[in-house]
């Protein structure tokens, strides 16, 4: 007893003399990469559109990456921690740009009352799980557009200072949109659901100004918006557009200022329009583009962000009764849709990035959307690595560090068995990954 209360008594000394707490009581910190560890594989993709190199190693050291190249060619550093992957192939870490990942699934069924009988935090507590399941599928950076409460920024610091485990994360707070509109929390009784520019919903320039402020006050990254209707929100067509050019183009410009992009969710051919012109980064999901659309989004350097698993998911919960009315009838509308907008931006060399949506889709099962890019889209599968590697990490601004497999960058690695320029479904089915330098999951390794 004694003992504990001299050890209070110095740790209370401290606090006093320093103002923080005694490190062994602070943040743990992120994991990252100590020491060189050579990675070997029968395959390597770099994610920067070569063809595979054969028999390959990678030589990480600490968090970065030191040398890449044939296995026969590179030298083995004298102390270095050798992997043999055996018959896998080795790919860049992942990119996802559209993910929900704060809260409950599509289709759980609790789900419609959530918002209403789920105490708070317990969206965050979830999230922590669905953080975990997204790294272990090989997604080591994602962009989170729109959370309730920022609580993708909690996760985000969570993350960060190593308190769970879970990719890096761009967040953006809420979501803005127009009263009523897809954005916002609608179908409700008056007075239920009210909310204003803190909570993103803000109708004419001045309060989407105070909208895109507010956000990046709180953390924001990327500023998400929704241009059009959408499939899931109550009393709005999916196509229509609900904000005007000149709200979006000040969007932009607040956005621009603070050195952030904005991803505007557009469903139907003329927001797809309207939201390019104002100089959106990107279009999310994309459902009803035309040729005229895509042209423009070439020209501009748009990217669309398909987001196809999204239309797969709630086309087979419509169609299983989960998704029901209204809703059902716009669901069946942008799957459909969709199949063949993915085909026009492809015609029209329209920049693709990976997303997809998850939380609409569940949260680890995100690779499935390399396989919708090569069966919906007709991409060729190294083309389609691309897009989910280095094409995302140029729209999140990051490809400086990540989203391919050369010298200097961040050591983000992944792992699949077998060949997944043959078989792109392979990649639905990790077997390593590595972030920061740090192997959190490795099931593959060749016994010597």
């Amino acid at each position: 007893m004694k003992t504990l209360r001299v050890s209070l008594c110095l740790l209370f000394i401290s606090i006093l003399t320093t103002g923080v707490l005694p490190q062994a009581m602070g943040a743990p910190g992120a994991p990252t990469g100590k020491g060189t560890v050579v990675i070997k594989a029968a395959r390597l993709i770099d994610g920067t559109g070569k063809a595979p190199l054969r028999n390959a190693a990678v030589i990480v050291k600490d968090d970065r990456i030191l040398a890449v190249g044939s296995a026969l060619d590179i030298a083995i550093p004298e102390g270095a921690t050798v992997v043999d992957l055996g018959d896998s192939t080795l790919l860049p870490g992942f990119l996802d740009a559209h993910t929900h990942i704060v809260g409950r699934v599509l289709g759980d069924p609790e789900g419609t009352t959530a918002y209403f009988r789920d105490p708070n935090g317990f969206s965050e507590i979830l999230s922590v799980r669905n953080a975990e399941l997204t790294l272990m599928a090989g997604f080591t950076t994602i962009r989170n557009v729109g959370a309730r409460g920022f609580g993708d920024m909690a996760l985000r610091k969570a993350i960060n200072e190593g308190w769970v485990t879970g990719p890096r994360i761009q967040a953006a707070g809420h979501s803005l949109g127009i009263t009523g509109g897809h954005c916002d929390t609608n179908g409700y009784r008056e007075g239920i659901i009210d909310g204003d520019y803190r909570t993103g919903i803000a109708d004419g320039p001045d309060a989407v100004r105070a909208a895109v402020r507010y956000q990046i006050k709180y953390g924001a990254e990327v500023i998400k918006t929704c241009a059009t209707g959408g499939v899931l929100s109550e009393g709005d067509a999916v196509g229509v557009p609900q904000y005007s050019y000149e709200e979006l183009r000040v969007m932009v410009e607040e956005a621009e200022k603070a050195e952030r992009k904005v991803a505007a969710h557009a469903h139907g051919a003329e927001g797809i329009k309207i939201a390019t012109r104002a100089g959106v980064a990107s279009i999310e999901h994309g459902s009803f583009l035309d040729v005229e659309g895509a042209k423009l989004m070439a020209e501009k350097g748009t990217f669309l962000v398909p987001t196809l698993m999204a239309g797969e998911t709630v086309e087979a919960l419509t169609k299983s009764g989960v998704i029901k009315g209204f809703r059902g009838e716009k669901a069946l509308a942008a799957a459909t849709a969709m199949r063949k907008a993915i085909k026009i931006a492809v015609a029209n060399k329209v920049r693709i990035a990976l997303g997809t949506d998850a939380g609409v889709i569940p949260h680890g099962t995100n690779a499935h959307e390399f396989t919708l890019l090569v069966n919906w889209g007709g991409i060729d599968e190294i083309d389609a690595i691309k897009i989910g590697t280095m094409n995302t990490a140029e729209l999140l601004g990051v490809a400086d560090e990540l989203g391919s497999i050369e010298v200097g960058k961040l050591a983000d690695l992944v792992a699949v068995t077998g060949d997944p320029s043959i078989n792109i479904e392979q990649l639905e089915r990790t077997a390593f990954v590595m972030k920061n330098g740090y192997i959190y999951k490795n099931t593959n390794t060749k016994t010597p």
